[in-house]
């Protein structure tokens, strides 16, 4: 097999969650020119008609799924979904996400807990039920979209419950890829930077001093950009990596 080669993911089977948008449309898409079928893990049917008209030309089949992540009843139905509609299931992108900015001393119990669990507790439910169907079937890859942020203390806006969320996405990923490297299932976590989403206002006046100018590269990241490496992680091009966070940031958390 040549080098690139080991980046196909043909005849695979890709889950992304939060696939609708932002990041996560762009992963869904990257997965796709890379081969893969993909199944879109969302809220909300209706916001996916422009990445499915992206997806067409690609010739990949494609399936969309409902589910809130933070209810595991309603993950586990999307898993029986998937596969159901697609067969199998080779690799799963934990990408759905919140953050609020809010000083500590502000943050209400309500937005602690949306936080947390969109981005604690939505992870682990996809990761234990697809893992589930992973570890039965002997291979996987699971890539849980983390953050610089679980690195550093962003400014100059606060985001506490962001900032430690990531942190426990990143140890999670750690944990499940030591339990489950036996069984054939590696795990993996991406952590980017600043990048240029709904979610994320990197065009806003005053963050540019510190989001842009603070940066080696002084620019901030486009969703197309974390493409190659979710795929580097879900394919066989990083069949001897587990456990690892691959950081992008532009440089940022080198400062």
């Amino acid at each position: 097999m040549g080098v690139l080669d080991t980046f196909s993911l043909a005849g695979r089977v890709s889950v992304v969650t939060g696939a609708n948008r932002g990041i996560g449309r762009a992963l869904v898409v990257a997965l796709a020119e890379a081969g893969s079928d993909v199944v879109l893990l969302v809220r909300d049917v209706a916001n996916c008609a422009a990445v499915l008209a992206e997806l067409e030309p690609l010739g990949v089949r494609t399936a969309v799924v409902t589910a809130d992540v933070t209810d595991a009843r309603e993950v586990q139905a999307a898993v029986d979904a998937a596969i159901a509609q697609l067969g199998r299931v080779d690799v799963l992108v934990n990408n759905a996400g919140a953050c609020i900015h809010r000083p500590a001393l502000e943050v209400t119990e309500d937005e602690w807990r949306t936080v947390m669990d969109v981005n604690v507790n939505g992870v682990w439910n996809c990761a234990q039920s697809f893992g589930r169907v992973m570890v039965a079937q002997g291979h996987g890859s699971i890539v849980n979209i983390g953050s610089m942020s679980a690195n550093i203390v962003n400014r100059p806006q606060w985001q506490p419950a962001y900032n430690a969320s990531k942190a426990a996405v990143h140890h999670l990923t750690r944990s499940l890829a030591a339990e489950w490297a036996p069984a054939g299932v590696r795990v993996n976590a991406l952590a980017p930077g600043y990048i240029k989403t709904e979610m994320s206002p990197v065009d806003a006046p005053e963050f540019r001093r510190y989001w842009i100018e603070d940066a080696p590269m002084q620019r901030f990241g486009l969703p197309v950009e974390l493409g190659p490496s979710v795929v580097f992680l879900a394919s066989q091009a990083s069949s001897f990596m587990t456990g690892e966070v691959m950081v992008v940031d532009g440089g940022y958390s080198l400062f």
